[in-house]
């Protein structure tokens, strides 16, 4: 689906559309073209009129695990990442969103909605987008500001659950307890890849090393910075925060397997005495007394339940059970 946006003296047209003409009709507007699954037809302006680079466009058609910044001359593109945790279902879902911005005009693309993105376009489409009357670099800030925003709710979301499975840990671990673990590892591992090359991607804006991003625009681009130094840290943090849950886990089951171990091992110590006791008296010599006692099967019952009951005082006093 194509939605054209064009803006013009601070009035912002929305057209079912889009033409070359009213692309070139008038110098001085501002363009959007959002390209949410598009057609072959619809995508085909990125080679006419538009005429970018093949590598760029083969780089937004297909999926890009990396954000990545490349600069053309008269335009740049820039591969960024929104996120989604589903805290119900730990779901940890990341969505690409590619972006060409030139001096009067921005093209983004992505496959399925994007919050940001969608939010941008209905402002746009009542006239209340500011940004966008102040140019395309403007309102690339306005979308990239919203997708970095959106991080925050998820990273709590991820904090939330690393809680939740410590608290596991620590009351009942198990196979799924594992799992889970090695899943927001993973989740996590993520995370920190697209994020750190994406502050460096928006530092690289906030320095305004392209013509196409104004010495004004620039300054805004410094406050999505600060916030992904933020996002970064925390997804450093909660690195450290999983890799202690999984010590925690390892020392937790290697704990209730010395505890196992030491119980067989007790219980192995009460039946090597009942054994050394049944054994003696399980020889076949002759000359025994007690075989031929009135009492001797209730003097070797005596014995054994003696020697348990020594056995137990002793275990006991030392503290090993």
């Amino acid at each position: 689906m194509l939605h054209y946006f064009r803006c013009e003296g601070g009035r912002v047209e929305h057209f079912e559309q889009f033409r070359p003409e009213l692309y070139t009709e008038h110098p001085e507007a501002q363009h959007w073209i959002d390209l949410e699954d598009p057609t072959v037809e619809e995508a085909s302006i990125l080679e006419d009129p538009f005429h970018f680079h093949p590598l760029a466009i083969e780089d937004c058609l297909a999926e890009v695990h990396h954000p990545k910044l490349d600069d053309y001359e008269g335009y740049i593109f820039v591969i960024v990442h929104g996120i989604r945790f589903d805290a119900p279902s730990d779901a940890f879902i990341t969505r690409e969103l590619d972006v060409f911005l030139g001096k009067n005009y921005l093209i983004t693309h992505h496959q399925g909605p994007m919050r940001s993105v969608t939010t941008t376009r209905e402002l746009c489409a009542k006239g209340l987008v500011n940004s966008f009357a102040r140019g395309a670099d403007f309102l690339m800030h306005q979308i990239l500001d919203q997708i970095f925003e959106h991080y925050f709710p998820n990273l709590d979301a991820i904090e939330d659950l690393i809680q939740l499975v410590q608290v596991e840990v620590f009351e009942n671990p198990s196979r799924e307890t594992l799992d889970k673990i090695f899943a927001l590892k993973r989740d996590v591992m993520r995370l920190r890849r697209i994020c750190m090359p994406q502050r460096e991607i928006i530092n690289r804006l906030a320095r305004a090393e392209f013509g196409v991003v104004s010495q004004r625009a620039a300054v805004y681009f410094r406050d999505i910075y600060d916030n992904l130094y933020r996002i970064v840290d925390a997804s450093m943090q909660y690195h450290d925060m999983v890799q202690g849950t999984l010590d925690a886990y390892l020392s937790a089951i290697s704990n209730r397997l010395n505890e196992t171990m030491k119980r067989l091992t007790l219980a192995g110590a009460v039946f090597a005495a009942l054994t050394v006791i049944t054994g003696i008296y399980g020889m076949n010599f002759e000359h025994m007394p007690e075989l031929h006692w009135k009492y001797g099967y209730i003097m070797v019952w005596g014995m054994m339940l003696a020697a348990t009951g020594a056995l137990f005082y002793w275990f006991k006093k030392k503290e090993w059970i």
